[in-house]
């Protein structure tokens, strides 16, 4: 554990506050490179780092701790003998879902004692990534909530499976299973996940229309096509996180809802600067208070009708906002 610190240092070293590497000629990879003389090791982490980030990501819902499981992950592919490694992808992939899984089992029990609702940490993502329709379903806030659902080996497999293609083989090295149990797995969380995603495809003018609503609302307040857009059965989340006022508890059906954002939304009118946005591969709203970030703002809709809005005011999440996180698969 002595020589994992200054390693640790020379990889956080060497990220900017967005979590990216820095400069990525020679002088920028000088400190990986010292404990990774051939540079092998380094070539292929720095190749697929955006990878490994977005599959902790979806794994975990946070950016926080899915930088936390790649400077893990880098101290353990410093320490493997590059000799050995056929697949240098699969190899970082299953570290990563290794050091994912044992994260995933600690925050479990984090969020039983947080504060109100939890939400996943929003992305700001490039236009790419909405391009990608599947990457962009995955990363939604909508799904990453239907993850939160499943158990951690199921997430694993779901997420690996449908969202990277990985082989059943591979994910059963990764995850610690057989072939069998995996394949079984997979089954049961495509089941589980079908049961509660979105209920059709939406498409790109669907959500520009709902955000613009909502964007209208919020900068004249003047709600009415707001309202419209509601489904009955609409649930409002909000995640203040303890540390900003948001809903403690779920707002559930459109009265409801709507009856919040009467009261609520009016107050902003004059006051918020609201900028559109690419969240998580999709339409969203910064809302701006003087000085800082005070919410994100996403949706979910089926059949053109907003069934959920997803209010993140915790602070803590809000300080990857100044420019697009670099996702893939």
């Amino acid at each position: 554990m002595g020589k994992q610190t200054p390693d640790r240092r020379r990889f956080q070293d060497r990220r900017d506050p967005q979590g990216r590497q820095g400069h990525q000629g020679s002088q920028g990879h000088q400190g990986l490179r010292e404990t990774d003389p051939t540079g092998l090791a380094t070539e292929a982490f720095l190749t697929h780092r955006n990878l490994l980030f977005t599959v902790a990501y979806e794994m975990l819902g946070s950016a926080a701790d899915a930088e936390d499981v790649l400077q893990e992950t880098w101290l353990r592919w410093t320490g493997v003998d590059q000799d050995t490694v056929r697949d240098r992808r699969a190899y970082l992939v299953r570290i990563t879902t290794r050091q994912a899984l044992s994260h995933l089992r600690t925050l479990g029990r984090r969020r039983e004692s947080y504060v109100g609702p939890w939400l996943p940490e929003p992305l700001l993502t490039a236009p790419d990534v909405a391009e990608d329709v599947e990457l962009a379903d995955s990363v939604s806030t909508a799904m990453l909530l239907v993850l939160e659902t499943l158990a951690p080996t199921e997430r694993a497999v779901f997420v690996l499976r449908e969202v990277f293609r990985l082989e059943y083989g591979e994910i059963a090295v990764a995850v610690g299973k057989t072939l069998t149990a995996v394949r079984q797995i997979a089954h049961r969380a495509r089941g589980r996940v079908g049961e509660r995603r979105p209920r059709g495809a939406v498409s790109a003018a669907e959500n520009r229309r709902a955000i613009e609503a909502f964007r209208r609302a919020v900068e004249t307040g003047e709600l009415q096509g707001l309202l419209d857009l509601l489904a009955p059965d609409v649930v409002l989340l909000g995640d203040g996180g303890g540390v900003r006022r948001a809903v403690p508890h779920p707002v559930v059906g459109a009265e409801r809802v709507a009856r919040l954002l009467t009261e609520g939304l009016p107050r902003l009118a004059g006051t918020a600067a609201v900028r559109p946005a690419l969240v998580n591969g999709g339409p969203a709203l910064l809302v701006g208070l003087p000085g800082e970030t005070d919410s994100v703002v996403t949706l979910r809709l089926d059949d053109g009708l907003i069934t959920a809005l997803y209010v993140v005011r915790n602070p803590e999440k809000l300080s990857r906002l100044t420019r697009a996180t670099p996702i893939t698969r």
